[in-house]
C-alpha cells in the first residue's frame, strides 16, 4: 500500500523537483547575467586625430556599441550598425591584446581585407565583445577609413 502511494507520487515529485531545480537556475543565471550586464570596465580609443578618449565599456557589449554609448565622436564609424557588411569599426590592437582575443571568422577577415591601414592586429569593432580582462585596453582609429559597402 504504501509502495503504490510513492509510486504514484514520483512522477508529481519529479516534476515539482525540476520545476524547483530550473527555477532556482533561472533565477541564478539572470542574477549572474545582470550583474555581469551591469559592470563596466574603462577601454581607451585614439581617434584619427590621435586624441585618446576614455570610455566605460559595459561587460558584454560589442565595442562598436561602446563608442556609440559613450558619444565617441568617430566619423563613419560603424556605418552598417553591426552587420558585418562594412569595415569602418576597424581597430587596431596591441598585439599582447589581439592575442588574447578569439581569432576572427572568416566573414570579419573578409571585411578586414578591405579595410585602409591594416595591420596584423586589427580587428573590427562590432566583432569584439568586451570581456574584464580588457580593463584599461586601448583601440586605435586608423587615420583612413574604407567602408566596404561602396
Amino acid at each position: 500500500m504504501v509502495f503504490n502511494l510513492i509510486a504514484k507520487n514520483i512522477p508529481k515529485l519529479a516534476t515539482l523537483n525540476t520545476r524547483v531545480l530550473l527555477n532556482k537556475n533561472t533565477q541564478f543565471l539572470i542574477q549572474n547575467r545582470n550583474v555581469a550586464m551591469s559592470k563596466t570596465i574603462n577601454v581607451f580609443f585614439i581617434d584619427r586625430n590621435g586624441d585618446k578618449q576614455k570610455a566605460k565599456a559595459k561587460i558584454g557589449t560589442s565595442l562598436l556599441d561602446v563608442a556609440i554609448d559613450n558619444n565617441i565622436d568617430l566619423e563613419g564609424f560603424g556605418a552598417c550598425e553591426g552587420t558585418l557588411s562594412c569595415s569602418t569599426c576597424h581597430l587596431i590592437l596591441r598585439k599582447e591584446d589581439y592575442e588574447q582575443l578569439k581569432a576572427p571568422n572568416d566573414e570579419e577577415n573578409d571585411m578586414l581585407d578591405l579595410a585602409f591601414g591594416l595591420t596584423p592586429t586589427s580587428r573590427l569593432g562590432c566583432q569584439i565583445t568586451v570581456t574584464d580582462k580588457m580593463d584599461g585596453w586601448v583601440f586605435v582609429v586608423p587615420k583612413d577609413v574604407s567602408d566596404a559597402r561602396g
